[in-house]
């Protein structure tokens, strides 16, 4: 399945490990996803204190949502990283999972350093609106 999302990047700024925009053609479904938190099935913070492990479950929980919707990976128009550190390299380990997981579907992307999310031991959540071809579900 083709994605509906257009990435755009620009040789006139900064090489950067993302595309500085992207589009949907009208017409599309927009999904808006709540941040993928990185809590296991019996609801405990997936391993506390390890950005990269809670980076790859928020992935995994990302995936789960957008195919409830109908969506994967690659009809992502946008995401934003949050890590609650203010140690860059804490925010890197996560962004470093994150960017691995979408691959060559490198998708405009926010990383911010927040000093606190919202359930016990948690470090990593990521925010994504997807874009898909409007029609049947």
């Amino acid at each position: 399945m083709s994605s509906a999302v257009q990435l755009i990047r620009s040789a006139d700024l900064a090489a950067a490990p993302y595309a500085y925009a992207a589009t949907a053609p009208s017409g599309s479904r927009l999904i808006f996803l709540a941040g993928a938190c990185p809590l296991e099935d019996d609801g405990s913070t997936t391993a506390p204190g390890d950005y990269a492990a809670q980076a790859a479950r928020c992935v995994e929980t990302l995936r789960e949502a957008l195919r409830a919707s109908g969506a994967t990976l690659t009809d992502v128009i946008s995401t934003r990283v949050l890590a609650a550190s203010s140690s860059q390299q804490d925010l890197v380990a996560a962004w470093d999972v994150v960017h691995a997981a979408f691959g060559d579907h490198d998708a405009p992307s926010t990383l911010l350093g927040v000093t606190v999310l919202g359930y016990d031991d948690q470090l990593v959540e990521i925010e994504a609106v997807a874009a898909v071809a409007e029609g049947p579900r």
